[in-house]
């Protein structure tokens, strides 16, 4: 619970400073726009061509999405950025599903299973999520035999909506920089 540095751990400020580092280094490395446009680099000769990143840099931008999702005050500044884009649903998903996962079996999961269907799931629901007819479906066949994995699809491709999608323009947004100040 990383709160001032001071009040710290020596081993949680070793992997804060870790995580600002390679944030900061996938943040230099991913300079591409979605529609392929190149942000212009910030050192004129530095002007080599601008190419997609290798599998190495995909697998390590796949690991600092985990990260991000591991801290505290990183889920609240990709929380904030969602809000921002109107996409909150998705990480509050995401959340809940954990959440549900680290439920133990018992009376509070039918619960669980069934406020996160109607909230999430449901067509029309207050906060539903995009999900396909098929990923729905599974969901809704899930829950008539409950287990900890019961939205494990469904929370797998918000989860890589998320880190396609909304992570590399958080990268690049306003909120990240501010995250890295605490970091």
């Amino acid at each position: 619970m990383c709160r001032g540095l001071a009040a710290l751990p020596s081993t949680c400020i070793e992997r804060a400073k870790e995580m600002k580092v390679q944030l900061g280094h996938f943040l230099h490395k991913s300079k591409v726009i979605g529609d392929g446009d190149a942000i212009p680099p910030s050192k004129p000769e530095k002007t080599a061509k601008i190419t997609k990143p290798s599998s190495e840099e995909a697998l390590r931008g796949g690991q600092l999405f985990e990260k991000l999702l591991a801290n505290k005050r990183g889920v609240a500044a990709f929380r904030a950025f969602l809000r921002s884009e109107f996409s909150e649903e998705n990480i509050d998903f995401w959340l809940a599903c954990e959440d549900y996962k680290n439920t133990k079996a018992g009376s509070k999961l039918p619960l669980k299973a069934q406020k996160i269907y109607e909230e999430f799931v449901k067509v029309q629901a207050p906060k539903e999520v995009n999900l396909d007819s098929l990923t729905r479906e599974t969901v809704i066949r899930n829950l008539a035999d409950l287990n900890s994995s019961s939205f494990e699809v469904a929370q797998e491709r918000t989860y890589r909506l998320m880190e396609k999608d909304s992570f590399p323009r958080f990268l690049k947004s306003n909120y990240f920089l501010e995250l890295l100040k605490y970091i």
